[in-house]
């Protein structure tokens, strides 16, 4: 492959979070399908392996999809990015898998960038990475942001020191834009 053929993420190991069930699928496989297609090696994370359960609007069960690692067999150090997808069950069950949280938690330790979308900050509310930062969410979590010293916002994307962050699935090109663009400035 010669330079001008490389693509912006080749190289770069991106986790995707899932939970067990009631990820919002779209916000999964887009994300996912994105930094994949931008040349990232993807890794499909949760607190078990075999198939994870996503649904559409957060009622209809949607597809299930392979996980690759469990996150107690895992450390931030094996991942430049993490992505964090939304739907409501599947953020909550998200935050309360204590070896989820403490991924995202060593891996903002390590200032490596992180993207979550709708729902999934209520994963970085629980990791406690959400101090002093700028970020956006779905609208409910506006209290939660800032009860945890977050600054939330009503934009489509916001970018924070690595932190990038949307707020439902309308926003999804945008979000998938900058996850992009943050990951490969942060693997240069």
């Amino acid at each position: 492959m010669s330079t001008t053929d490389r693509q912006p993420l080749d190289g770069v190991s991106v986790g995707i979070l899932v939970a067990q069930e009631g990820t919002e699928e779209v916000e999964f496989t887009e994300p996912k399908e994105t930094v994949s297609d931008a040349g990232a090696d993807v890794v499909v994370l949760s607190s078990d392996t075999g198939d994870a359960q996503t649904v559409n609007n957060d009622l209809d069960e949607a597809d299930a999809y392979s996980v690759d690692k469990r996150f107690s067999e895992v450390s931030a150090d094996e991942y430049d990015a993490l992505i964090v997808p939304g739907g409501t069950v599947g953020a909550d069950n998200l935050r309360a898998d204590e070896d989820g949280v403490d991924l995202i938690k060593q891996h903002r330790a390590e200032n490596k960038p992180i993207g979550s979308i709708c729902h999934g900050p209520w994963t970085l509310v629980e990791a406690g990475v959400v101090d002093n930062r700028e970020l956006t969410s779905y609208a409910s979590l506006r209290t939660d942001v800032e009860n945890a010293g977050g600054e939330w916002t009503d934009q489509e994307v916001v970018v924070d020191d690595g932190v990038v962050t949307s707020r439902n699935p309308d926003d999804l090109d945008a979000f998938t834009d900058a996850i992009v663009e943050e990951f490969a400035a942060a693997s240069e």
